[in-house]
């Protein structure tokens, strides 16, 4: 019975309501904003009931919460597809009009229809986009192995050269606080990587020392990284939680509509 009455609420909330918006929404133009609120409104206070109230068709194995959760999946592929068809027309667009940097747009196509392609390929010959059974790669697998991932570590070792220009800008002992920064990145980096143990390579005499000092450097780097930047990271977590907890509360209860593209106002 529990289970009958949380498919048949599901069913009424995310189906019926939403079709009877469509064809009051013909007519009334104020039903076109109403309706989706309501349904945010509804797939967001679901979830935070199934975790206060142990109920049977709130929070069980086939409860309302499991199955919107099963539900959204849907919803994320045709978000994805919504998606593609986005870059689709935007890519189009900026080849046809010939605008600035078109040519990497015709480069993103062919890697979409591409790879995309050999996965449709690789689904309908039932050979799976990753290694056959014999070690083989798939078309699939040897476009990732041979462009996908060459060309992401390529971004990565980019990515290196403007953090370290990054670091160079925030390292600037201009006051305080930058120093503080500059002390404390200098210590890491240097109890990452045996440092004082190759500066006292040419001199034997002192390698015991250098090596007793470079585990110390390495505990002292483990305590940085584990006490004041733990704190810090917390901090930053707990504020990024009570962000999220806050838009999610404007979403619930319709104060945020700007994923209706309509702003505050209807």
């Amino acid at each position: 019975m529990n289970l009958e009455f949380g498919r048949v609420a599901l069913v009424v909330l995310f189906a019926l309501i939403p079709i009877a918006g469509i064809v009051m929404g013909l007519q009334a133009s104020a039903l076109r904003t109403r309706i989706p609120i309501l349904i945010g409104v509804f797939a967001g206070v679901i979830p935070i009931l199934s975790l206060y109230i142990p109920k049977q068709f709130l929070s069980g194995q086939t409860g309302m919460s499991p199955r919107l959760d099963q539900w959204l999946i849907i919803v994320y592929a045709f978000a994805l597809l919504l998606g593609v068809v986005n870059v689709l027309q935007n890519s189009l667009r900026r080849i046809r009009r010939r605008e600035k940097g078109w040519p990497f747009s015709a480069v993103l196509l062919t890697g979409l229809f591409v790879t995309g392609g050999l996965g449709v390929y690789g689904a309908v010959s039932r050979q799976g986009i990753g290694y056959r059974p014999d070690g083989s790669a798939t078309p699939f697998q040897w476009i990732t192995d041979h462009f996908f991932q060459p060309l992401q570590s390529t971004i990565f070792a980019l990515l290196a050269f403007f953090m370290a220009s990054a670091a160079f800008r925030a390292f600037r002992a201009r006051n305080t606080e930058a120093s503080i920064l500059l002390l404390a990145g200098g210590l890491v980096m240097a109890g990452r990587v045996p440092l004082l143990e190759f500066l006292a390579a040419p001199f034997p005499p002192l390698q015991p020392a250098a090596a007793g000092a470079s585990q110390a450097l390495g505990k002292l780097t483990e305590w940085i990284m584990d006490t004041p930047n733990g704190a810090a990271q917390s901090g930053i977590i707990i504020g990024a939680a009570l962000g999220a907890a806050s838009m999610a509360i404007r979403v619930i209860l319709g104060i945020e509509r700007g994923y209706l593209g309509v702003g505050k106002g209807e």
